[in-house]
């Protein structure tokens, strides 16, 4: 009974994972066709193929460039992004054990993007002067001020009993409004121009998305990804308590450490090349358990999956809803995600 039980659970996640990973594609597909300037289906499948030596039919340059060099990277961006969002507030939610843990909640964005504003603002000449810093600086500054802030929250929140979630809430609260301010007073030395840049960034920006900042998109979130798929059976322990882990094996101070670190790092790579998108990692990890239940073998890589979903189908109606303009796309996932947050916030009073 309990094989065919496993067997079954089984085939429905394999199930759930294809059919998103297939819902996915769809989405990609129709945002390679659709913005500002519209191309069809058949002439970007064209102009997809022919760099692997297929000429299916003729293409005008002025598509094949728009398609190439401008939509198809922001397109993998925000897969990149949109999954990685996904799956740490997944890990987030199933290590804290509450539904309403998020990284913008708990510090992690707004630490990353603190540490991304010093970086721009008050080291300019560092990536000039550290050839190294060029490519990573950002990310790097990003990663730190993501792991304070959430190690921060996770240090004021615990107790000796164990963390108290309410007081992990509380203290992501104080440690937003802390980063907040410190945000504001780096802007004070910023001019004109960098101020005007840090409002479009803070309210999410996919436009800046070329073909070199993806291979370190790529390792910096897939990679710390790959580990938390990995810790998803610790995960499940974990759900029963802390104790409960342990006495199954489970090591749960150094799965908290590996778990902290990964999702900062994703957090903080995606902030840096994106600024701050708020309610991905909120609404997908909900949606995932509301449908197919809490197993984290099951909801992280689907969180994943339906983030990057999520995030796409943000950024094009970002693209469309206003044309020729286009919104940041933080506004469209804050008019999505506030009310299923303010509707969760009621469902938890019944």
């Amino acid at each position: 009974m309990a094989f065919i039980q496993a067997s079954t659970k089984k085939h429905l996640s394999r199930w759930v994972l294809v059919s998103l990973t297939v819902f996915l594609v769809v989405v990609l597909l129709i945002s390679l066709t659709k913005g500002a300037y519209s191309i069809g289906f058949s002439q970007a499948f064209a102009a997809l193929v022919k760099p692997l030596g297929f000429h299916l039919e003729a293409f005008d340059i002025r598509s094949s460039n728009v398609l190439l060099k401008i939509r198809l990277p922001r397109i993998m961006l925000a897969v990149l992004v949109g999954g990685g969002l996904g799956i740490s507030g997944a890990a987030l939610q199933g290590l804290f054990r509450n539904p309403l843990v998020e990284p913008g909640l708990i510090g992690v964005s707004s630490g990353s993007a603190l540490f991304a504003v010093v970086f721009l603002v008050l080291l300019p000449g560092m990536a000039s002067t550290v050839p190294f810093l060029e490519k990573l600086g950002l990310p790097l500054f990003s990663f730190i001020g993501g792991l304070v802030n959430v190690f921060a929250v996770y240090y004021l929140g615990s107790k000796k009993e164990g963390e108290s979630t309410a007081t992990i809430i509380l203290a992501g609260v104080a440690i937003n409004a802390l980063a907040g301010a410190l945000i504001g007073l780096t802007l004070f030395y910023a001019d004109d121009t960098a101020l005007r840049s840090f409002t479009f960034w803070s309210l999410g920006d996919l436009s800046g998305a070329t073909w070199s900042k993806l291979p370190i998109a790529a390792v910096l979130i897939c990679i710390p990804s790959l580990v938390l798929l990995r810790g998803s059976k610790n995960l499940n322990a974990m759900a029963l308590g802390e104790k409960e882990a342990f006495y199954m094996g489970v090591n749960v101070n150094r799965t908290k450490v590996i778990l902290l670190v990964s999702t900062a790092l994703i957090v903080g790579v995606a902030v840096s090349l994106t600024g701050m998108i708020g309610f991905v990692g909120l609404i997908v990890p909900h949606l995932m358990r509301i449908s197919f239940g809490a197993d984290h073998q099951l909801v992280l890589p689907g969180s994943f999956l339906l983030g990057a979903i999520l995030l796409n189908f943000s950024d094009l109606l970002a693209r469309t809803i206003a044309i020729p303009a286009e919104m940041p796309i933080g506004v469209i996932t804050s008019l999505l995600g506030a009310p299923f947050f303010m509707s969760l916030i009621y469902n938890l009073k019944k």
